[in-house]
C-alpha cells in the first residue's frame, strides 16, 4: 500500500532560534525525492514562514534523515551556523546518542548484545545487505540492543546506533531473523495497513550547536495500538 503523508499536522518536540525538532510520521519524506511528494523540510519551512510572518525565503537545513516508513525524531537547523556545527557533530558521532525502538517478529537469541556486520548497498533496489565478514565495497555497521518488552506475538527492542549506515537497523535485525514488523523489504510476513514499519527514532541526545548545552529529546510513539502497548509498564 502506498504511504500517505500527514505531515501538515506537525508535532514539534523542540524549537529555539537555531533548531526545530519534529516527531516525523510514517509517510513523511525528509527531503524531496523522485516521487515529487511534498517533503517534511518544505512543510516545516511553510510553518515557520506563517508562524513568524517571515518575508522571502526561509532558511532550513536538513541535519539528518529517517527512512520514509520510519517515525520519530528529525532535527532541522534554522540558521547556517547551527547547520554547519550540527553537521560536524553528526559526522563525528562522539557527542551524539541515537536510540531507536523496534518491534520485531522474533526475539533475538540473547536479551541484549551488540551486532556487527559489513553492509553493502544496492542503490537500484534502495536496500542494504548485512554480511558477517568484510566484503568488497562494504561498510562496518555496529549497534547495541536490548529486549525491553515481550508483546503478544511481537518483541520490543531498544537499539543504540554506534554507526550510521543506510538501512542499518533494518538490515542488521533482518540478518539475525528479528525482522521489523511491516518491513516487507527486509522479509516481514506482511505489510502494515498504512505502509509504515515499526521502527521509531525514540531518543536523541546531543550538544546544542550554539548554546553548548546538552539537549535530550524523546519522541512519543505513534498513536497506534501496538505502539501504545509498548509504553505500558515502561
Amino acid at each position: 500500500m502506498k504511504i500517505t503523508s500527514n505531515a501538515e499536522n506537525l508535532q514539534i518536540l523542540y524549537e529555539d532560534n537555531h533548531l526545530i525538532i519534529i516527531n516525523k510520521r510514517a509517510g513523511d519524506i525528509v527531503q524531496g525525492d523522485k516521487t515529487g511528494d511534498s517533503p517534511l523540510s518544505e512543510i516545516v519551512k511553510k510553518h515557520l514562514k506563517n508562524k513568524y510572518n517571515k518575508p522571502g525565503e526561509v532558511f532550513l537545513g536538513v541535519v539528518h534523515r529517517l527512512d520514509r516508513p520510519t517515525t520519530g525524531i528529525v532535527v532541522f537547523a534554522k540558521t547556517s551556523k547551527a547547520l554547519s556545527r550540527l553537521n560536524a557533530s553528526f559526522a563525528e558521532k562522539n557527542t551524539i546518542e541515537k536510540t531507536y525502538w523496534a518491534i520485531t517478529e522474533n526475539c533475538p537469541s540473547s536479551t541484549e548484545g551488540s551486532l556487527m556486520h559489513w553492509l553493502t548497498r544496492n542503490t537500484e533496489k534502495n536496500k542494504s545487505t548485512a554480511h558477517k565478514k568484510e566484503v568488497k565495497n562494504s561498510k562496518k555497521a555496529v549497534l547495541n540492543y536490548r529486549l525491553l518488552k515481550k508483546l503478544n506475538n511481537y518483541y520490543l527492542l531498544e537499539i543504540q546506533l554506534i554507526t550510521g549506515r543506510h538501512h542499518q537497523i533494518r538490515s542488521q535485525l533482518s540478518a539475525i531473523e528479528c525482522i521489523i514488523k511491516g518491513d516487507l523489504k527486509y522479509g516481514a510476513k506482511r505489510s502494515n495497513p498504512d505502509g509504515s514499519i515499526h521502527l521509531h527514532a525514540r531518543k536523541l541526545s546531543f550538544i546544542h550547536p550554539v548554546k553548548k548545552e546538552k539537549i535530550e529529546i524523546t519522541a512519543p510513539v505513534p498513536d497506534e495500538k501496538l505502539w501504545i502497548a509498548c509504553n505500558d509498564g515502561i
